[in-house]
């Protein structure tokens, strides 16, 4: 059973979590949602964009800048497959 290092690891998996469950989202609320630094969101998302499983979306609201993600399609299948394996895991403690 093999895991994608993309996805495993405990950040990422925690932004592909929330980007599944709440679909689009702004940068500060990842920030403050997720308890990480800007500096932090900002290097996984950017290795999760170069993977074609984040779309970034950079627009100004009210004369300011924001930033908002979402899952790709990609992103979303890579999470799915990933969920897939973990119940794959958890299916075979049983046995």
């Amino acid at each position: 059973m093999e895991f994608d290092k993309l996805v495993h690891q405990p950040t990422r998996l925690q932004l592909f979590a929330h980007l599944y469950a709440n679909g689009e989202t702004s940068f500060s609320a990842l920030t403050d949602d997720l308890e990480i630094t800007e500096g932090n969101l900002a290097s996984h998302i950017g290795k999760m964009e170069e993977a074609d499983c984040v779309a970034v979306n950079k627009q100004f609201v009210d004369g300011s800048p924001q930033t908002t993600y979402r899952l790709t399609e990609h992103g979303e299948d890579l999470f799915e497959a990933h969920v897939q394996t973990l119940e794959e895991l958890i299916d075979g403690l049983d046995s």
